[in-house]
């Protein structure tokens, strides 16, 4: 009884009950978020910031060349053409790779979602993120064996017509593209999945009940509400699509010549670091200024 007549005593103070200090909640927030914007800046945000001066340097800056300060290597896709040409095709190949992604990824993700469950559903994704586990150059390469002349699709098909020609496109667009839908599809699988799972069953079976055929359930309600699924999914997909210079260079060979190819050149062989940064923030001004015209799509895609 004693203690506690003290401890009561020290709590009250001269001054009556003392208050706990209690901090502004802005200053928890700022607490928790400091070691994760605190690495992003030190990772990021500072290399980026670097690469943005160098672009604006008349020559690189560990050389002996001197340093001047110039738009010069802005003017790039005017002074050389030919870099224009490029980064349609960068942009094509993401389009049409994004495009892929989302019609077999939505679809993967409707069958995960409707067709499994339990422990056979956590055994697909695990199946799905697998690419993820593989090394991406052993991943590229595997491809070269299946698409190249003679390989295992044209022994395949031999198989079945021993008189058949051969379908190897190894070389071509439409490898590199092969290669990148491989590379990226889970991105849209577990975008779409997320999306998905969210979505109350009822609403499919108050559907069903009142006569909606599966193709109506799927472009009328399925695609609406996965809507911000596909929105993420094609983000993350086209913005290092078309900066991608791995699976050109090996599945492309000549006519794998891409915006990304051209960058690592610049940065590894041409030693001009200076044109290799300025391209790399014109291709990302380029990809913001198509995400900005087609942002009310967007926007209304993810009210939906």
């Amino acid at each position: 009884m004693q203690n506690d007549r003290l401890t009561s005593a020290s709590e009250r103070g001269p001054l009556g009950p003392r208050s706990r200090r209690v901090l502004p909640s802005w200053v928890s927030t700022m607490v928790l978020l400091l070691p994760t914007y605190g690495w992003l800046t030190l990772a990021v945000f500072l290399p980026l910031l670097t690469m943005f001066v160098f672009s604006f340097m008349s020559a690189t800056p560990m050389g002996k060349a001197p340093i001047v300060f110039t738009l010069k290597q802005y003017r790039a896709f005017i002074d050389q053409p030919y870099l224009v040409g490029i980064g349609i095709n960068s942009l094509l190949i993401g389009f049409w790779t994004t495009l892929f992604c989302a019609v077999l990824g939505f679809l993967a993700a409707v069958a995960l979602v409707q067709s499994t469950l339990g422990k056979t559903r956590e055994i697909l994704l695990i199946l799905i993120l697998l690419p993820f586990w593989t090394n991406g150059l052993v991943r590229v390469f595997s491809w070269t064996m299946v698409l190249r002349e003679n390989g295992f699709l044209d022994n395949l098909l031999h198989m079945i017509a021993p008189d058949a020609g051969s379908i190897g496109f190894l070389y071509t667009r439409y490898a590199i593209v092969v290669g990148l839908v491989h590379g990226y599809l889970p991105y849209m699988i577990l975008t779409c999945y997320i999306a998905l799972v969210a979505i109350d069953d009822a609403i499919i079976e108050a559907a069903s009940s009142l006569g909606a055929r599966w193709w109506t359930i799927l472009f009328k309600i399925l695609v609406p509400l996965a809507a911000p699924g596909l929105i993420s999914g094609s983000v993350l997909i086209f913005i290092p699509v078309i900066g991608s210079f791995m699976e050109p260079r090996i599945l492309g060979g000549r006519v794998g010549v891409t915006m990304g190819t051209v960058i690592e050149d610049q940065f590894t062989q041409a030693f001009n670091w200076p044109l290799g940064a300025s391209l790399s923030f014109t291709l990302l001004a380029v990809v913001l200024a198509i995400f900005a015209t087609f942002s009310g799509v967007l926007r209304r895609g993810t009210a939906v």
